[in-house]
């Protein structure tokens, strides 16, 4: 198996339960971090195809935002309370509260986004 993006060095948070997103949710929450939480599903390649890039934004914004995968298939209570239909997903949460979504694989709009999301918190963390 090739999961070199889930082993140690990754910088995106794999969400595996409603309870390990609660836990994440509510430690972003209160240390003032955004999040940028990736729906996906091992079947969709467009999603898995999206994997590197999260990772890249991960490293970009690694003391500013928070970045999570979640499977759709293996947490479909989160998945559903956010009304996911469709892989991936990309939802931008503030205080754990959904401020942005965007569906689709378009690496462009999801960098433009979360480049202005990350400019809208203050950045005393750098």
């Amino acid at each position: 198996m090739e999961n070199q993006e889930q082993g140690s060095k990754s910088r995106v948070m794999k969400v595996d339960s409603k309870e390990s997103w609660d836990f994440h949710v509510n430690q972003a929450t209160v240390q003032g971090c955004p999040i940028v939480a990736h729906f996906t599903a091992a079947w969709c390649i467009p999603s898995v195809a999206m994997n590197p890039f999260m990772e890249e934004l991960a490293s970009m914004y690694q003391n500013t935002i928070s970045f999570l995968t979640i499977d759709v298939d293996e947490v479909k209570e989160v998945a559903s309370k956010y009304e996911v239909k469709a892989m991936p997903t990309f939802l931008l949460l503030k205080d754990g509260v959904p401020v942005d979504k965007l569906v689709g694989a378009n690496p462009d709009e999801i960098r433009k986004r979360v480049q202005s999301f990350a400019h809208s918190y203050p950045t005393d963390i750098a």
